[in-house]
């Protein structure tokens, strides 16, 4: 893969920014992020994404959700809510928590007055029922949990959301997000709503691990990036910090960096972007497969279709994440 310098990413940012929908652009597009806010760091980076994107999307709040890495559903509340501080926008977005437990364990319990995960759920229940002129689309970039128990509560939002998740390295097994609950996932293939999946594909240039930030990049472009806050945020590893770019540069510097130059995937973030604007990536659309022992079965005379989202545009997407950081606009 060819990486671009940081001039020339500059060069493209301003030219992205000068064709971003304006304020008096029509209705915005309404959002709500699903994460495992504390497992990575790409959560973070799609979480100031969606929120510093105002120009474009509306949301009301954050759900959260607890995977393998990362703590417990509290762990990931606090990292999300700490994202949402330094973007300037607490309390005006609230975090809502969602399951620790996986979907097989509490689905048999969500109508009962209250249950693991209840607050997320039904938050997502009542946005998705919100009168509105487009659906709402639902981007859970963890497991598929809190989002498959919404659908099992009240059926009757099928109608009402769009669901575009980050996960799966499909037509091959495995990926993080889809082994944190297998069941969730085929319990959506197997309910009538329109579903996406931006694929994630470890190791190949056709999923979002290849939206890769090098260091370099980073520390071109993330400093002081964000809105100014006055009360500093303590972060996951320590220290304090007043903008969302600085705190940012402390995650890529306190992870695992790979390949040369040393770089990590945004691969939430790379979910929201498409989004944002579908042209940086490319549909293909399928018979909805399902999943035998962590095997993707296909079933080519299913009627139900879903869609997967492949060929991200790496240089465009980063383009405009840094574009968003430096000449933000804050969700409303």
């Amino acid at each position: 893969m060819k990486l671009l310098s940081a001039s020339t990413l500059l060069l493209l940012a301003s030219l992205f920014m000068a064709c971003a929908p304006q304020s008096d652009s029509p209705a915005k597009i309404r959002v709500l992020l699903d994460t495992d806010a504390n497992n990575e760091l790409d959560d973070q980076h799609a979480i100031a994404y969606l929120l510093l994107s105002g120009d474009v999307f509306a949301t009301d709040g954050i759900t959260v959700n607890r995977t393998f890495g990362g703590g417990d559903i509290s762990k990931q509340a606090e990292e999300a809510e700490r994202i949402v501080r330094l973007c300037n926008l607490h309390p005006q977005i609230p975090v809502y928590a969602g399951a620790n437990g996986s979907f097989e364990e509490i689905v048999p319990h969500v109508t009962e007055t209250d249950f693991d995960g209840a607050a997320a759920v039904n938050f997502i229940i009542e946005k998705a029922h919100e009168s509105a002129s487009s659906k709402l689309i639902l981007v859970p970039v963890g497991k598929l949990t809190n989002i498959a128990l919404a659908l099992a509560k009240d059926p009757s939002i099928a109608e009402k959301v769009r669901i575009l998740w980050l996960g799966s390295n499909y037509p091959d097994p495995g990926e993080y997000n889809q082994e944190n609950d297998e069941p969730a996932l085929n319990s959506i293939l197997d309910t009538d709503v329109p579903f996406e999946i931006a694929l994630v594909r470890y190791d190949k240039p056709s999923g979002t691990a290849a939206v890769l930030a090098t260091l370099a990049e980073m520390e071109q472009n993330m400093p002081g990036a964000g809105p100014r806050i006055a009360a500093p945020v303590v972060g996951r590893h320590g220290g304090e910090f007043t903008s969302f770019g600085d705190y940012s540069l402390n995650l890529f510097r306190n992870i695992e960096l790979y390949g040369d130059p040393p770089a990590r995937a945004l691969f939430d973030m790379a979910a929201v972007a498409i989004v944002k604007n579908p042209a940086w990536a490319t549909a293909v659309t399928i018979p909805a497969p399902t999943l035998v022992n962590g095997q993707w079965q296909e079933r080519p005379d299913n009627p139900r279709k879903i869609i997967l989202w492949e060929n991200f545009d790496r240089d465009a997407i980063l383009a405009d994440f840094f574009a968003t950081m430096r000449n933000y606009v804050p969700v409303k």
